[in-house]
């Protein structure tokens, strides 16, 4: 029996312990032992995804009443077995530090029991051996996260908005993804992977099967312009429910378009990839751009969900395009890139999260604009939280930072005026290129907005003021996940090689203790070399200073206005608002802030004033420009139908007369 083989038969029968234990433990050690079968579930996926990737093979299989269709199939490939890992690794550090973290609601019989259904349902779609077991596996996973989203609804009333829209979005991805599937098994005859592969549909299907599935992918990844579910529900969640979703299950659309687009449907026409390139760049400048002027700080982290999206997106069509012009080499990198930034995102955006919720759980708040002075209140918390910011932020020494390295090489080394080239090519990659650089600078203004507002300079309100550091329940996954990034970031070349040994690229090699080669486009990263190197630099610098420092007299200097003294008071700092606002005015007609300014003079004189209260506003502008009228339109219709539905059985037998006769006209017809 195989590692593969063993992990697939774990799942299940920790999923059951962990959904009896929610059921069945007291309320005192429901959140302790709950958290700790779903933890062992998470180990459970990760070594599954292990074995696979390492090609042992493995099945389950569950027949149902219907011939010919099985209930449950999984075969996980080394491409789900990428994916397994990053689903089991995120769910085991969030459920470890669910156990100090959920109380109340959030600690529930039905919290806790639909913990395991979500996990396990995240499992099943990348180790899916067929399109009937994917589809079981995404309404799983749907199905526990809107009950693990519901957790607070009743005592936050913004809970219950958050899940309509999230049940519609979802929804919708089930309803695309199965008409998609439909043409694919209608035209192979099969419902299996290896039966579509081996009968794709062509021209006009294909496009078809193409345009429902990968919006069906894009609207569960949170892309530009389904994402609006994303901010909403990501905020609202229980944050050791925030994590999993925008660590792990976000990335399952991502794994969709990598399946649809290099294993079911390789071959297609360019607009193709144009279409995943213009969705994935929007999604990126735009996801990045809301964030930077964010102050609600899991918001925040839910819109740089929507730009780490985009920019894997970006990366498979960027080579679906050079895999058309005949540039599979770089093509191949590109593949990588877009590994290493699933994997990347699921280790930093892990850490970010939870690092929020033991904010949330020390404070009681998440504006940005109330917070500051954690770094000395909250040292564990602050250490993990800035490390995961370095590597959103894309900066060496971290996860973030390779990825979009390898990104980047793809990009600069296309051919756009060689014999592989093309006019798309040639006007795509350098535009793309910009992009990537646009939101590389925003998230670094971002995250440098996060950290510096959050933990440096004083409390801006009375609870920043009487933070505490989490207990360890919560502390010790949240350093377990940041030496997982800082990991990733100095030895990224064993994922870098089994990145390449999932998709089937070629051209990367791991060089030294752990660097990156990319042959096809003669480019070397050795994290490992450069710190060794920075170091060597840095110590005689350091060494010297400080001599310099002990000779130099030190006066201390308190000037009654306050230049060059203590700032005693908050409203002496930045905020999060007021450090945003150069952006906000630089992108004033793409974000379109709504302000409100109230000036209260004193009675005795309208020259003095007594009172100024300025408000800002962000409304994403997607959903006042597309959805709203969309929204508006069904209001209408809705009061059509209440006006109609009046009480009268006369009117109600009319309806249903009509309706006969209308059958019996298209059945005779």
């Amino acid at each position: 029996m195989t590692l593969t083989d063993l992990g697939l038969l774990g799942q299940p029968l920790l999923a059951v312990l962990a959904f009896a234990a929610a059921v069945a433990v007291t309320d005192q050690r429901r959140s302790a032992v709950a958290g700790t079968l779903n933890a062992a579930l998470g180990l459970a996926i990760a070594l599954t995804g292990i074995g696979a990737l390492l090609g042992q093979p493995g099945t389950l299989t569950l027949g149902s009443p219907i011939p010919g269709i099985g209930l449950l199939s999984l075969a996980p490939d080394r491409l789900g077995g990428i994916f397994l890992i990053v689903v089991g690794l995120v769910g085991a550090l969030s459920a470890w530090f669910g156990v100090g973290y959920a109380h109340g609601a959030s600690a529930t019989r039905a919290a806790w029991a639909a913990y395991p259904i979500f996990v396990w349902g995240m499992a099943i779609v990348p180790g899916a051996g067929d399109a009937v077991t994917f589809l079981l596996g995404w309404e799983l996973m749907a199905l526990g996260s809107t009950v693990l989203l519901l957790s607070e609804h009743a005592s936050r009333p913004q809970v219950r908005s958050a899940v309509l829209w999230y049940a519609a979005m979802t929804h919708l991805s089930f309803v695309l993804l199965l008409a998609g599937f439909a043409v694919l098994v209608g035209h192979a005859g099969g419902a299996s992977w290896a039966a579509i592969a081996a009968q794709p549909p062509t021209g006009a299907s294909a496009s078809l099967a193409f345009a429902l599935l990968a919006g069906g992918f894009a609207t569960k990844a949170g892309l530009v312009p389904v994402h609006v579910w994303l901010p909403r529900a990501h905020p609202e969640a229980p944050s050791h429910v925030s994590a999993p979703m925008s660590a792990a299950m976000v990335k399952l659309g991502v794994y969709g378009l990598l399946l649809l687009c290099t294993r079911l449907l390789p071959e297609g026409p360019h607009w193709w990839g144009i279409g995943l390139l213009l969705l994935g760049g929007a999604s990126a400048v735009y996801g990045i751009l809301q964030a930077s002027v964010t102050s609600d700080l899991k918001r925040l982290l839910a819109y740089s969900t929507t730009e780490n999206l985009g920019l894997m997106v970006t990366g498979l069509a960027v080579a679906m395009l050079l895999r058309t012009a005949g540039q599979r080499a770089v093509a191949d990198v590109a593949l990588v890139a877009v590994i290493l930034l699933v994997v990347s995102h699921a280790a930093f955006k892990t850490v970010l999260f939870l690092g929020a919720g033991s904010i949330l759980h020390a404070t009681g708040e998440r504006d940005l604009d109330r917070l500051g002075g954690l770094a000395r209140l909250m040292p564990r918390t602050a250490t993990a939280t800035s490390i995961a910011a370095l590597a959103a932020a894309a900066l060496p020494i971290s996860s973030g930072f390779v990825a979009e390295w390898v990104l980047l090489q793809s990009l600069v080394h296309g051919d756009t005026r060689g014999p592989g080239a093309d006019r798309v090519i040639a006007i795509a990659l350098p535009i793309t290129v910009s992009l990537v650089a646009l939101t590389a600078g925003l998230a670094l203004l971002t995250f440098v907005k996060v950290v510096g507002i959050a933990f440096l300079a004083r409390a801006r309100s009375e609870s920043a003021g009487a933070a505490h550091e989490s207990p360890a329940t919560m502390t010790v996954p949240l350093l377990v996940g940041a030496g997982l990034v800082v990991a990733l970031g100095l030895v990224p070349g064993w994922v870098a090689s089994g990145a390449a040994y999932a998709v089937g690229a070629s051209g990367v090699e791991q060089v030294g203790l752990g660097g990156v080669a990319l042959p096809a486009v003669t480019a070397l990263l050795d994290p490992v070399a450069l710190v060794l190197m920075a170091v060597a630099l840095a110590v005689p610098v350091a060494v010297v200073t400080a001599r310099a420092a002990r000779r130099a007299p030190r006066r201390t200097v308190d000037l009654p206005w306050g230049c060059g003294g203590v700032r005693v008071d908050p409203m002496m700092q930045y905020t999060a608002t007021s450090y945003a606002e150069p952006l906000v005015r630089v992108f004033d007609d793409a974000l379109q802030p709504t302000r409100d300014l109230d000036v209260t003079h004193t009675t005795e004189s309208r020259y003095l004033v007594r009172a100024v209260a300025f408000r800002q506003r962000m409304v994403d502008q997607v959903e006042r420009g597309l959805y709203q009228p969309v929204l508006g339109v069904l209001e209408a219709v809705g009061d059509v139908g209440r006006r109609a539905q009046n009480g009268s059985i006369q009117r109600y037998l009319g309806f249903s007369f009509t309706a006969l006769v209308v059958v019996l006209l298209v059945v005779t017809w």
